[in-house]
This record gives C-alpha cells, structure tokens and sequence, in this order.
C-alpha cells in the first residue's frame, strides 16, 4: 500500500506520556499528546509494540511473553475512576514515581494492587457482562493461551517454559485442566484486564482518527521464546523433540559488528506455516490491523531471507542465509484484507531481492538522516535530496541517539563560544551541520534545522521522536543496542508541550505541505 498524500508525524511510545502513575498510559496524558499533535498540524503517532513486558528481558516492548496481548501497565487509574470501577480515594495518594523515567518493578507493585481491589469488586458480576464475554469469545485464539501461559509462567517463577513439568510443557489436556480449575479466577482476572487494556485502547484510537491522526503500530518479525505463542503452537517453530530451539534468529557480522548480532529468537518454519494458508501470521496481522492504522514490519529482511544460526552458538558468525516466505505469505494476507497498510523496515545491508519484495507490494521503506553522512555507499539513500517520494524519512528511531545526543557525539572536544565552535568537530557531524545549514553560533537551535530538511524532502511521510522536536540531548534516549541496562524508561517529566514548540512545528509543517 503506497502512501500519497504528504504527512509528518510522532514517534512516541505509550510508556513515555506523562502519568501521574509511574509510566505513560492511556489516560488523559494520551489525549493531551493526540491533542498536541492536532494542534501542530501532525498527522501521525507512531508507537513502539504494546505487548507486555517483562522484567526478566529488560521491559523491552520487542520481547514479549505475547504477540497478541495488550501491556496491562499503561490501563489508566484514572479512567478507572470515570469508569466506576476504582474510587478517586483508591488513587489520591499514589507513591512518589520518577518524574522522567520509568521504574518498571514500582509500577507493577502499584497498579496490580489497583486490579486486585478492581477484581474483587467484580468477579460475581462477569458471567454477566455482555461485552466483556463478548471480548473473550472474539480473542479466543489468543486469549486462551495467553492467559493460562501468564499464570503458569507466575506459578514457575519465571522458569523458561520447556522446563516446566513435561505434562505442562506439552501441554496434555488433562494437566492443563488441573491448572485451569485450580487459578480459574486468576486467569478471568486476566482476561478482564485485557479487556479493559483493549477498551481503552480502542477509545484512545478512535478519538485521534476524529482528529484525523493516524496510528503507526510497530511489530517485529520475530516473537519470544519464552511466549504463550511459542509454548501454543510449538510446531511453527524449528524446534527438537524437547520443544528446545534448533536454531536461532540474528544477523551476520557486518561493518558495525564483527560478531553479528545473537538475537535468540526461534525461527518460524515457514513450510509447516505455509501448509496452513498462514493462519497463525493471518491471525496476527488482523488482529494488528484491527488496532492500527499502519503497521511497521520491524526486520522486513527477514522474510526475503534470513540468518539462521544453530542453538547454542555463542556469536551469530556461523550462521547461513535461508529463504523466507517472500511474496507467498503477502498474496495470502491480501486474500484476507483488501490491502496492507504496512511500512517496511528495510535498514541496514539489504539486497535486491528485500527491494523487489518490498516494492512488489508496494511498501514505503524507511530513510533516517542520521544515516546519511557516513562513509559507506549507503548513506547516499538516506540523504533527503536522494528519497523517494513513497518512503517514511525520521531524523532517528527509538534505537538511535537524539539528533541533539548525535551532534554532541561528535563535538565533546569542541567549545561553543558566544562567537563560533572552537576545537575538533567530527567529519560526519561536520557534513550534516553544513546539509543542514546549521552555522556554528546556532547549534543549541540545531534540531529545528534537521527537522525543516525532512519536512522539505520528497518524502511522503516524516517522522520525529519527540525527543528531537524538544531538542533533548542524550539522556532522552530511548535505547541503546547491545546494552542491557537503563532502556526503555524515559519519559516526558511535564504534562504539556510548550506553546512556542506547537506553533513552530505547525508552522513548519504548513509550510512544507504536509498539514
């Protein structure tokens, strides 16, 4: 599905929005964003994956025990309180939170004793609730499992689940009735904070497509291990006879890495999921498009063709490419939905055959400034002057550094005096100063001027974190690959953007014709 019309845009997730409650939700610091992004003539949100996260792998929204379940944390209290369902007493006095970080674990204690209150006052009347038992039956495929899987997973303290009894890790049926009679009101309990995850989504959603603002989702190609959907449908999956992967995802060694990169993931094995017409993927992409407006294909590589590296390997070197599904999987979806709402992410070293997949469809790929000054044959692609017009252009992602952060990479020997930059400026940040016609005086403005190159370029569509509309320097940054620490927890410490930033960038955006 090719984009059309000229539009700019928000990366920001969820996690980040202002709360008074530990981390972002979809509370009234949601709606002041999408308010936000009406008034500065922005057109789209684009958000990292909502599926829960788990302390274990660092509260990274790409590792989930889920890919269809919805993250429980960002329910908001507050709308809880409007809803009936909790008391303005139960959250008057919440704990003393981080005003610009997320504390995961704090915010799990918190909130789940709010579900509990919540569920206690409610348990009798569910058999009752239209809707809600509407919702269970409508999510059966997923919700079943998901469910079972969460409260297993919490009764084995975390335990991988192929190390679970092997009755469970096999899943007999009469094992699993055990369990599902012995924590019934558990799993309901879960099952209703999806539900209630999914309403509040849902209203969230359709309030910003009255305001005519478009939600981008994030999806990657590769789920968890450790996942309700792996543990489900075991045989999708390379797997020995003990349910143990037999390889694992990644990518090969490459100019930024001489190792590669282990990811871990099992990989799908696309012969057994073609023998079912992909019925699982059909599932997940309608269950996706059901809550998005478009879907960023995270790893668009990996269906052209893969890495593959065995279990157990160390590094990602001695790994070897396999073919994906290529176009066969795409002609199935569109026998299900009339079309793909969907952006390719298409970085990194890709070869013609990723190109013709992606524009057989006709896919908008990705373009990211900071990309473009290197010294390597491809930053010529991500250069403005070079894109086309079907592309998504960011001046980053959540994996890059803030264009602020970025610039001071290459400056930390260099002095800004109130006349010019005194010392050593790298070549890279040098060029991309002069693309963007920053003059040395004007580098704490520097951010605007990155912005107005995407917003001129011939790309359809721009994207900005947040992050590089407020100038914010490194601390704002979202993630760090290769680190395990410290990701995934900023957030904006104030409820409101300033109202000098609305006008600027809505400006900007006018200006350039992409209101």
């Amino acid at each position: 599905m090719m984009l059309v019309k000229r539009k700019s845009g928000v990366l920001f997730h969820i996690s980040s929005l202002a709360s008074p409650f530990g981390t972002g939700d979809l509370g009234p610091g949601a709606y002041e964003f999408a308010d936000f992004l009406n008034n500065s003539s922005q057109r789209l949100w684009q958000i990292l994956p909502l599926n829960p996260t788990q302390s274990a792998f660092g509260d990274s929204p790409y590792s989930s025990i889920s890919a269809f379940a919805g993250n429980t944390l960002f329910i908001s209290p507050s709308l809880l309180v409007k809803e009936k369902l909790l008391e303005e007493e139960d959250i008057k006095t919440p704990p003393v939170f981080s005003a610009g970080s997320v504390d995961y674990s704090q915010v799990r204690d918190y909130k789940n004793g709010l579900f509990e209150n919540i569920f206690k006052r409610i348990i009798k009347k569910l058999d009752k609730d239209f809707h809600f038992n509407f919702f269970c039956e409508d999510n059966e495929f997923w919700l079943d499992d998901y469910s079972l899987f969460a409260v297993l997973n919490e009764h084995f303290k975390g335990k991988i689940w192929n190390e679970w009894p092997q009755v469970i890790r096999d899943r007999k049926k009469d094992a699993l009735q055990d369990f599902k009679n012995k924590y019934k009101e558990k799993i309901l309990e879960i099952k209703y904070l999806q539900y209630l995850f999914f309403k509040q989504w849902f209203r969230l959603r359709r309030y910003c497509n009255q305001k005519k603002i478009q939600i981008i989702g994030d999806l990657p190609l590769y789920i968890n291990y450790h996942s309700a959907d792996v543990w489900a449908h075991p045989e999708l999956f390379k797997l020995d006879k003990h349910k143990r992967p037999l390889v694992v995802a990644g990518v090969p060694p490459d100019y930024f890495s001489e190792d590669g990169q282990l990811w871990n993931n099992p990989i799908y094995s696309w012969d057994t999921l073609k023998m079912s017409g992909y019925d699982w993927w059909v599932k997940r992409m309608g269950h996706n498009f059901k809550i998005f407006d478009w879907i960023r294909l995270d790893h668009f590589r990996g269906f052209s063709d893969y890495w593959e590296v065995p279990a157990g390997e160390a590094t990602a070197r001695n790994g070897v490419w396999k073919k994906g599904p290529g176009d066969d999987l795409f002609n199935a979806l569109l026998d299900y939905f009339p079309q793909l709402p969907i952006i390719a992410e298409d970085l990194g070293d890709i070869d013609p055959g990723v190109r013709e997949l992606r524009d057989q469809f006709g896919f908008p790929g990705m373009r990211i400034l900071q990309f473009a000054f290197g010294g390597d044959k491809s930053a010529l692609v991500h250069k403005p002057h070079n894109y086309i017009s079907n592309c998504v252009a960011y001046t980053g992602t959540h994996d890059n550094n803030t264009i602020t952060g970025w610039l001071a990479e290459g400056i930390d020997t260099a002095k800004l005096t109130k006349k010019k930059l005194t010392g050593v400026v790298d070549r890279e940040r040098r060029l991309a100063l002069e693309y963007a016609g920053v003059k040395d005086t004007e580098l704490k403005e520097a951010h605007w001027a990155f912005l107005r190159v995407l917003m001129a370029s011939p790309a359809s569509c721009v994207i900005f974190p947040l992050q590089d509309i407020l100038g914010l320097d490194g601390k704002a940054r979202m993630n760090t690959p290769g680190t395990a620490e410290g990701n995934w927890k900023w957030r904006l410490p104030g409820p409101r953007i300033k109202e000098h930033i609305v006008k600027k960038l809505k400006k900007l955006t006018e200006t350039y014709d992409r209101s």
